[in-house]
Formats: structure tokens, sequence, C-alpha cells
């Protein structure tokens, strides 16, 4: 037999879980009813949850549970309980996203397994050392991963040491994210559901028009006019499924193959996981070949078309016609009788809707949905009746089987029993003494002594095989008797009741047996507990009197062009983060050297940062490496851990700044991420309140860091909200005869955007020619000032990235004024304050909004 990796599967509700565990899982993801990444889904409280660990592991299947939203400051002590819980609960393994709950998770309950969850956006190497040096046992990729890259990081993982070696885990079938996951804020800006809380509106899915124009002084657009496409949704993916390719995975480094869906039905896991069980059964045997019933079968539980993604580097990653159900086509509309209501389908396969299956007509300008009701057959074509006139030619898509529903409840009903017990009965005066054996399980032995006395029979005695037949009725359990050994001295009655009492507490007592192997030795749970009594994890917003932490914050600037570090240098900014926007340069190394040299040279004595991009792959961290030595900056500011590891790796001295794509939302990241950085971007998810708690509490224990650490907001700029592998200007083909030609003239200096019919997103190609989107309205805090200083903040942030050498010169000038007048104060600074953002709004893309700094998220679910 081959060796295969575990297949996980989502149990986003009881009865998904149900369906996952009686389709062959080797293992299940689920979440409770907070800080799971799910909101939508049905979940588990807490006694439902423990319910299901019991249910899983008495059956065989692991269970992680996902706590992998970001945390903010005020739930710390919340979700330090719940990691409790769910360790004295015996979870296999936690999911998790915040550094800060990973931290408290090691601190508290250190033999519970962590994962790192896919909202981590680990995606190279570094990453996965940084995970493996961190205490995570398994890191789940981001899934634009590549196969071939997790091999070269598998490779070069086994050249590690044994205490690094950490096991990796890839998304092999479902919904694919447009953006890297725990990198998109799209949902969160628009109507504030954040996708790192679990609330994702999924605006990916929404219908967009790309707009193009040139760019005025400021960077904004002017003469935008729409690239005409057919495509729609523009952002919208297909579904992965690699099944035709399983062999080709199961042979690879992974250890786990991932089934996304927690908001799908138990039917489809029921369906899903059941045929890729099977073909991972009959790949560890060597006998496998894909099935065509199959993989229809797999469209027809749910599709929007499939694609190999990311992971096998398909090119059809996206399906821009259409973002929601696909199903599978069975055939066309031959004709239409309007008045009779009915259509004539000529089937282009063997699929034949009966009825209550769901079917969509889809014609240029037209798409109707139906429930069929009393099909018939004539003449060979299919007549349905329909709400309205089918326009002939249309084709016909079944999206909804009532067979194979009933298949996936055949299967979900189908759990067997799979823990053979043997029993070995002796009588001791009369009494019943059963010993059961669980050879599976080592040869755990069980004793159970009835609490009845069998009598001498007056007339019909219990026979040995009565007996037997009572003692194997364990329907409903995960229990099956095996062998029966029984030294019976006859002629002893009992009545059957108390025979089936007693094959209870036999059950019973094995059930007890087997959890309590699965669960933690009570005194650890107690230990943890009185840990967590010793911690200090209460949030306040504001500090106790005479422990003010109001402070006057230093203003940086975001660049990507000279001309942009020289407008924020002439204005007296004393720090610039500096990303160079090459394009496509054959020579990226020299030229990334030579622009940092003359930023440098620009900023004379002010202080060079040489910023690192969101994403940074193997070939970008190739080329930067070697240039770690010598490169002329004054520190390093990096948005993932693996560029982090990357850097750190080059030795000892650098000072590391931290972009807000590291998401730190409480003083637990802070101090995980301290040191080795020396300054932190607070995410711009947190609301004034909310900063305030995580600045005083990572004061408040600043004691315990190496270094004084500074914490910083962008506070001026158009928030990114989505950072994808997908090229969307890459659409306007019409006027790009060459490829070469094309990718330079996506590259240039003018103005791409996404409109929802409502507004327009600015996106961006950076020189890997990924699309980074960013929010229709410039955030501007300048207003708040004030409440800036009052709430710590060591450093604010103006994102002159994208714009010009006027924006960054001005914007630099009016920051620096207000930090001034803030820090001088008086009684007209509210009116001064209004004046500075009166200038701001016409240099403004979009206009202005404070984003999530007043009113914060949207509140939890219910």
């Amino acid at each position: 037999m081959r060796r295969i990796p575990e297949l996980l599967a989502p149990a986003g509700s009881p009865e998904a879980l149900r369906a996952a565990v009686a389709a062959g899982a080797d293992a299940v993801y689920l979440s409770g009813k907070r800080f799971g990444a799910r909101k939508f889904a049905a979940n588990f409280d807490d006694a439902a949850l423990k319910d299901a660990i019991d249910f899983a592991h008495l059956r065989g299947v692991k269970v992680y549970v996902t706590v992998n939203t970001l945390v903010r400051e005020e739930e710390l002590a919340d979700v330090a309980c719940y990691l409790i819980r769910l360790y004295e609960m015996g979870a296999d393994a936690i999911l998790v996203q915040d550094l800060g709950t990973a931290s408290l998770a090691r601190r508290l309950v250190p033999e519970l397994e962590l994962h790192a969850s896919t909202q981590a956006t680990i995606h190279n190497r570094e990453g996965i050392a940084w995970a493996a040096r961190n205490g995570f046992k398994r890191v789940v990729l981001a899934r634009e991963v590549t196969l071939e890259e997790i091999k070269k990081m598998k490779r070069k993982q086994e050249t590690e040491t044994e205490d690094l070696q950490v096991g990796l885990e890839a998304f092999v079938h479902g919904a694919l994210c447009y953006s890297y996951s725990g990198q998109c804020l799209l949902s969160s800006a628009i109507g504030g559901r954040s996708g790192n809380r679990g609330m994702c509106a999924q605006p990916c899915r929404k219908p967009y028009i790309l707009q193009k124009g040139e760019k005025d002084d400021y960077g904004r657009p002017r003469g935008l006019e729409a690239v005409p496409l057919k495509e729609k949704f523009l952002i919208s993916t297909r579904d992965l499924s690699v099944y035709r390719q399983l062999d080709k995975i199961a042979r690879s480094p992974l250890d786990s193959l991932k089934i996304e869906g927690r908001m799908k039905s138990a039917e489809y896991v029921a369906i899903v996981v059941g045929i890729y069980r099977k073909a991972l059964d009959a790949i560890a045997r060597g006998s496998w070949t894909p099935s065509a019933e199959d993989e229809r079968d797999l469209a027809l539980v749910f599709n929007r078309d499939f694609t190999d993604g990311y992971l096998l580097e398909a090119k059809d990653v996206m399906g821009r016609q259409m973002s929601d159900n696909r199903g599978v086509l069975i055939g066309s509309v031959t004709a239409s009788d309007g008045q009779r209501g009915e259509a004539a389908v000529r089937l282009s396969g063997t699929l034949c809707p009966e009825q209550g299956d769901g079917l969509v007509f889809i014609a240029p300008g037209q798409e109707m949905g139906l429930v069929v009701q009393k099909p018939l057959m004539r003449d060979g074509l299919l007549r349905l009746r329909t709400p309205e006139r089918v326009r002939p030619g249309a084709k016909v898509y079944l999206t909804g089987s009532s067979a194979l529903a009933r298949r996936a409840q055949e299967i979900i009903s189908s759990t067997k029993a799979q823990i053979p017990i043997d029993l070995k009965i002796t009588w001791e005066d009369g009494t019943p003494v059963i010993e059961g054996r669980l050879e599976k399980q080592k040869g755990a032995r069980i004793i159970v002594r009835a609490e009845f006395k069998m009598e001498k029979a007056k007339s019909q005695p219990v026979t040995a095989q009565q007996i037997a037949s009572q003692l194997r009725r364990t329907g409903g359990t995960p229990f099956v008797i095996g062998k029966v050994q029984m030294d019976y001295p006859g002629d002893l009655f009992a009545p059957l009741g108390a025979l089936n009492q007693l094959r209870r507490d036999l059950l019973t007592k094995a059930e007890e047996m087997l959890l309590s192997a699965r669960r933690p030795d009570q005194g650890n749970v107690t230990a943890a507990r009185e840990k967590l009594e010793q911690m200090d994890l209460t949030a306040t917003a504001i500090m106790p009197d005479g422990q003010k932490q109001a402070r006057t914050p230093t203003l940086a600037v975001y660049a990507d062009s000279l001309e942009t570090v020289r407008g924020a240098v002439d204005s007296e900014c004393r720090r610039i983060y500096f990303e160079p926007h090459l394009g496509r340069d054959s020579n990226r190394a020299e030229g990334m050297q030579k622009a940092l040299e003359k930023a440098k040279a620009i900023c004379k004595d002010a202080e060079l940062i040489w910023k690192w991009p969101r994403i940074t792959r193997a070939d970008f961290l190739e080329l930067a490496r070697p240039m770690l030595a010598n490169h002329p900056a004054d520190g390093i500011m990096v948005e993932n851990v693996g560029a982090a590891e990357a850097v750190l790796a080059a030795g000892p001295g650098v000072r590391l700044y931290g972009g807000s794509g590291l998401n730190v939302w409480n003083h637990l990241t802070v101090q995980s991420l301290s040191p080795p950085f020396q300054l932190l971007t607070l995410s711009p998810e947190l609301s004034a309140n909310q900063l305030a708690g995580a600045i005083s509490a990572s004061h408040r224990n600043a004691a315990a860091l190496a270094h004084a650490l500074r914490l910083e907001l962008m506070v001026q700029g158009n928030l990114e909200v989505m950072v994808t592998e997908d090229c969307v200007p890459c659409l306007d083909k019409e006027k790009a005869k060459e490829k070469n030609k094309e990718k330079e003239k996506l590259a240039a200096p003018i103005f791409w955007g996404l409109q929802d019919f409502r507004r327009t997103f600015p996106i961006r190609l950076d020189d890997d020619m990924r699309t980074h989107i960013f929010n229709s309205a410039e955030t501007c805090l300048l207003d708040y000032m004030p409440r800036i200083f009052e709430i710590g903040l060591d450093g604010v942030a103006v994102d002159a990235r994208g714009r010009t050498e006027r924006y960054a010169r001005e914007m630099t000038e009016i920051y620096l004024e207000a930090i001034r007048l803030t820090e001088k104060g008086g009684g007209s600074l509210p009116e001064e304050l209004r004046a500075l953002t009166e200038r701001i709004r016409p240099m403004a893309l979009g206009g202005i909004t404070t984003g999530h700094f007043v009113k914060g998220l949207k509140d939890e679910i219910s």
C-alpha cells in the first residue's frame, strides 16, 4: 500500500460532521460559535462542540477546531478560556491566524497542536520555517502556492534540524478566494463585514467594470472610460478541483488534502468527501484511474466551472462569465411554446432530470431557473413546463439532482460500527461479569460487573445464544461485538431488559475509556487555568490618571517612486518607506539597487526604509537576499513572517519594520513580534478605542520587551483591500498586439480602476504583475489627530504610493502642520484641523473616509 495524505473535510454543522465521518474523512475541521472564520455557517456551541469531538473520536476521526479570526484586545481573556476548553475537550489541533492567539496557546496549553491557518498568508519556505520555530506543527499554505514550490519547500525542510519539521496542508477542492487569504479587506472596507472576522460578504462575486484613464497632478483619475469586455464578474474565481490529477497530488510531500466547504450542505460534504475517499484508497492500492461519473457528480453537487488552481499552475483560475453554481450541461432547447408554457429539450448525454430537480436555462440576454415538475419524454425530446417562453438554442443545465441528494443521504445514514470488542463472560455466584477487549486499542480491557444476579430458572431459562444476541445489539454506536466466549452454567434466568442494561453499561464504559485516552490529564487542565489566572489580559482604552500614554507621533510616508520620495523629503518628512516600482526590468536586482541608492541620496539624513512587497515569493527573495549585505537603506519593512525570516537569516543587526499585512490586533501579537521588529503598523480594521486598548496593554507590558517597540498607524491614503495573482488590466487587449508591448503598456503610469456601478476602486500592478486593489475612498484621519495623540501612537503614516510628487509634498506639509498644531493645542485647534482637512479634499482619490477608526467593524453575530 502506498502512503497517501490525510483527507480533511469541512464540518460547518452537526449534519455535515456526520456526513464527513460517514463518507470516510480522516479528519474534520469545524468551529465554535466564536473566533472561527466562517461565522455564517451553523457551527457548534460549546456543548455541541464537545459532542462533535467525541462523535468523531469514537469513529477514529481527528477534529481540528478553527480559532482563526483576528482577536481584539478586549477578547483575549475570552479566547484564552476557549483554548483551555478546547484542550479539555480533546481537540486534536487548533487552526490559528492571530499571532497573539498562537502565543496564548503556547503558554497555556502547549500540548494542544497548533496549525497555521491559510489566513496567515504563509506562501514561502521561510514562512514555514518561521511557523516551525514558533511551535506550529502544520501550515495550511496559501492557495496560491504551487505543487512544484511545495516540493522545493519540503526538500529544503528536510535539510533542517528534526525539531523544525512541520506538516504541510493544501486545499484540493472547493471555492477559491480571489485575494491572498488574510490580506482581503474589500468586504471590510465596503460594508464593515471583515473576512478576518469570518463575516465576508463576498463582494468578489459581484459584477464590475474595468476602467482606465490618465492621472492628474495628484495621481487621481481623469478621463475615465470603460474597457469593453464581455465578462462581467471580473474578480470571481472558478472552483478548485484537482480530482483528475489526484494521483500526482497524493505523491507530493503534502500531509493533508483539504476540502473547502463549511458553508456547504451535508449532502455536498457526503458526495465530495466520498469521491475523494474512494479515489485515495484506490491510489493507495495502486489501481486508480479517474472516473467520468465521479467527475460529473463533483460538478453536479456544486461548481462554478472547475480549475486545477494555482496548485497545479492552471491558466484558467478565473471564472469571469458568471459567479454562481454552473451545474452540468444536459442539453439545449429545440422549441418553446409560450402559450402552453412548455419547452422541448434535446438531451446531449445520459443525464435526464426527474421531478424535483433544479434546472437553469441560459441564452443571450436570458437566464431562467425552475424546479422540474412532471417531465415527459416524447418523440425523443424532453418536455418541460416553463414559467415563461425560453429561447430556442438555450443551454439547459442541471443544477440540483434529487437522485444525487438521495445518494448523499444514503451515505450519511450508512455510518458503520468500526470498533470491535471481543467479550469473555463469566458468572460469579450467578452474577454475570464481562471482560471486553478492544484489540485495535492495543488490547485495552474493560471489566463490567452486572448489577443483578441471575436466578435459577423456574420454567424457561435464558440460553447462551439469547445472551450473546442481546449483547450484540450495538446499533447506533461505534462498536461491534466480535468474538463472544462464555462459561455459562445454564438453567439461569434474567429479564432481557437487565441484559440490555448490562450491554449499555459495557458500551458506556468502553466509550469513556476511549474518550479519556483522547483527552488531557485533568491536572494539566487545572494547571492551564492557574496560568491564566496569573495573566493580565484585561484591556483598557484609556490609561489611568497619572499614567497617560499621550505622545507626539512622528510622520512617515510610503513612496514607490523617486519623485514621491523627493516630494516627501522636500517637505521635511524624516522617515520614508520606499517600495521601488521598477516595471518589468530585465535586470531587476541592478534596478532595485540603483533605485535605493538614488532614494538614499535624496533622503540624505532622513531615514530610508526599504519596503518589501506584501507578497514575497521565492523569486523576489532570491533577488533581494544577496542585496541584504550592501543595500543603502536604514532598515527593511516586511508584511509577512516569511519575509521577516529571510531578512533575519541574513545576519544580526538589521532594523526590521512591520507593515499592516502582519495583521497586528493586540498586545500579544506585538509581544510575539518584538524582538525582532523595531516598529509595527497596527491594523486599519481597529477602531480608535480598540487601538487604545492594544497600545495601552503593549505599554503596560513593555518591560517584557528587549527594546522599546514603536507602534504606527496608516492615517492617509487609499487602503489596500486585495492582492491577487490575477492581472486584471491584462483583460484590456484591444490596443496591445504583442505580449511584451502589452505588459509594458499595462505597467505604465496610467490609472486603472474597477467600478461596481457606484464607486471606483483603484487598482495597480506590481513588478510581478499582481493586481493590488484599493478602497474607493481615501482614508483621512487628520481631524482626529488629538485622539491619535491621546491613544499613544508613536507614528502616523501617509501612503503616497501610486501618487505624484505634488501629492507627497503637499500631504506631508499638511500632516506635519497638523502634528505641530495638535502639540501646541488651544481652543482653535478643531477649526484649524478642519481647515487642513479641506485642503486635503481636492487631493483625495475618491473622496475621504475615516475607515473603521470611528465606528469599527460591524458587531459580532449573536
